[in-house]
């Protein structure tokens, strides 16, 4: 049997995980679970489950669990996260956190040579240098993606060397406003950006679906996951989020991952992997229903959030961490209603002009970096 910690497991990959585990539970147990704010469903989870370690946003909400459950050990906040990334009990560690809060928990993880169910963009995109120069000191670690789209890019590779790869052809449903353009996007409104025509998510990243910033950050996540060049990794438009992403090999022959849009499956895989398991809970596609598969370039005009991310991940070293982080804080002030959707890109592009350079020698130099972003975003355009 092996011991799951779920990082975030209140948001919809970690009840997708907690499913998978439910219906497996001859197979996976929870020994730790974390969650932000959503007290009531993290108490109903914590029931259901009944982890020995707990991890909650506030310190307040954790006096309220240690009043609840005095048998178990509870934590809060950002030091939370990392000790629950450090469990020694723990097999597998799902990072399903949204954000750069999730890099120091991947990195404690890292450093006690689990197994890291990559669920966090940011992790990669941010750190991405960083994290590989770890899995190097720490060989028996390892990162299996759960993203859909790297999930997919990892699926199509097994079975191949890494010089037989010629592209990465990451796939995008196009998000809420696929066909508008800039004259429609300028007064659209917060629950217009929130209506994703193919899956449910949490807020920020339907958010970034709806500029195609989650694709930006996709293609640097999976130069740094699988060391293709930018030159070498492609976006196309997929509406019908079928294909969930492919590989091109030297011989031109291409391997694609299909299957419906469901993020049980490849949160089943990283826990299964290099085995795949029958599971009642996974979504079956049925061929037969299918009418058209249709591919088209993104129009890099109108959402700018893809070419943005090849210009951060091409620059590299700190850039790449300034374009989360000011991605992030947009979105934020976006949710709030404190700017329009389209100075997400606005604040972005001024974010990384001004940025200096800089190496990333340890985990200090990217929360520094982070840190000095968010500033400059929140200084500059949060309204009162």
């Amino acid at each position: 049997m092996k011991s799951i910690t779920i990082l975030g497991s209140t948001g919809s990959i970690g009840t997708n995980a907690l499913k998978v585990i439910e219906v497996k539970k001859e197979k996976f147990k929870v020994i730790g679970m974390s969650a932000y704010s959503n007290l009531e469903l993290f108490k109903e989870q914590i029931e259901k489950f009944n982890p020995k370690y707990l991890c909650i946003g506030s310190e307040k909400n954790a006096e309220i669990l240690k009043r609840l459950y005095p048998e178990k050990i509870i934590y809060f906040g950002d030091e939370g996260l990392k000790l629950m990334g450090a469990l020694e009990e723990a097999d597998i560690v799902l990072t399903a956190i949204s954000g750069a809060v999730g890099i120091e928990a991947t990195v404690e993880a890292i450093k006690k040579e689990k197994r890291v169910a990559l669920a966090n963009k940011e992790t990669m995109v941010a750190a991405g240098d960083y994290i590989n120069k770890l899995l190097k000191e720490y060989p028996k670690a390892e990162i299996i993606p759960v993203d859909s789209e790297h999930s997919a890019l990892f699926q199509s590779m097994q079975g191949s060397k890494k010089e037989e790869v010629k592209n990465l052809i990451i796939t995008a449903s196009g998000g809420t406003f696929r066909g508008k353009t800039l004259e429609e996007l300028k007064d659209v409104t917060v629950e217009e950006a929130l209506k994703h025509p193919n899956w449910s998510m949490g807020k920020k990243i339907t958010i970034d679906s709806s500029t195609l910033v989650n694709k930006g950050l996709e293609v640097i996540e999976a130069h740094m996951l699988f060391g293709v060049d930018y030159e070498n990794i492609e976006v196309l438009v997929h509406p019908q989020s079928i294909i969930h992403s492919m590989v091109e090999f030297v011989d031109n022959s291409i391997i694609a991952q299909i299957g419906a849009p469901d993020m049980k499956l490849p949160i089943q895989y990283a826990f299964t992997y290099p085995e795949r398991e029958s599971s009642g809970e996974l979504e079956r596609l049925s061929l037969k229903s299918l009418r058209e598969l249709t591919f088209s370039q993104v129009d890099n005009e109108v959402f700018k959030g893809v070419q943005l991310a090849f210009q951060a991940g091409k620059i590299g070293k700190t850039m790449p961490c300034v374009f989360n982080s000011a991605n992030e804080v947009a979105v934020e002030l976006f949710l709030k209603g404190q700017i329009k959707f389209l100075e997400i890109y606005e604040i972005i592009e001024k974010a990384m002009e001004l940025h200096k350079v800089k190496e990333i020698d340890s985990l200090e130099i990217i929360k520094n970096v982070d840190k000095e972003t968010r500033k400059w975003v929140y200084d500059n355009y949060a309204r009162d």
